[in-house]
């Protein structure tokens, strides 16, 4: 079995890929990037799922916020509904950070797997989760691995999501028992999930394609 590392944003598909990783892993280290998002529930979702999974979780901080101009980092407002085309709650090159951070640490830890719950189905249109880039930044970050220079041993990145869809995914998820209320996928900080973000949509018309209730809480229900 190997070694991996969990990319974990405590929402719903990474929390699924940190269940599948613990399962094909005889190690895994789970790490957060706190990238100056609007809220802290992020984190505290996936550090609630690092614990149930009973595997550590490494925080780093690389304010990108700093960089660029989101509704995800604060500078606009959160679109409601479904978006013509790349939505704000785009961040430019996130997961091509996320991934370089996570390769970096891997080879720290000798670790030959890097995880990350992008999917290609039901998702936001960003161009980070697509195949194309997944397989580039795969040859790309080994190409500047000193292990694999010097030994030829990749690192390999784990989509076990990508082409599945939102409704594939929780199916899998209560297979594993995932614990689905224990995520965060609203792109608001509040008490209570908004319900009509892009992302609660997706979610809430997934739980109720599969014929169960999201046991989130959602504002007004």
């Amino acid at each position: 079995m190997s070694k991996g590392i969990i990319l974990l944003s405590g929402g719903l598909d990474s929390s699924v890929t940190a269940y599948i990783a613990k399962k094909e892993c005889k190690e895994l280290n789970a790490l957060f990037v706190e990238y100056g998002q609007r809220h802290i529930r992020e984190w505290e979702s996936s550090s609630r799922i690092a614990e149930s999974l009973g595997v550590p979780l490494k925080t780093i901080s690389v304010p990108i916020s700093e960089l660029v101009e989101t509704s995800l980092t604060g500078q606009k407002a959160v679109p409601m509904g479904p978006s013509d085309g790349i939505p704000d709650t785009w961040v430019p090159q996130r997961n091509s950070i996320f991934l370089a951070l996570a390769f970096a640490y891997a080879e720290t830890l000798e670790a030959d797997r890097v995880y990350i719950g992008v999917n290609h189905i039901d998702y936001s249109g960003y161009p980070d989760c697509r195949p194309e880039f997944i397989e580039s930044a795969q040859i790309t970050l080994n190409m500047a691995s000193k292990r694999y220079v010097a030994t030829g041993v990749k690192t390999r990145i784990m989509t076990p999501l990508l082409q599945l869809s939102k409704k594939e995914i929780i199916r899998v998820g209560l297979g594993l028992e995932v614990p689905f209320g224990l995520t965060w996928s609203c792109y608001q900080g509040g008490e209570k999930a908004c319900g009509k973000c892009d992302s609660c949509s997706i979610r809430l018309a997934a739980f109720e394609a599969v014929g169960i209730q999201d046991p989130l809480e959602y504002e007004g229900k």
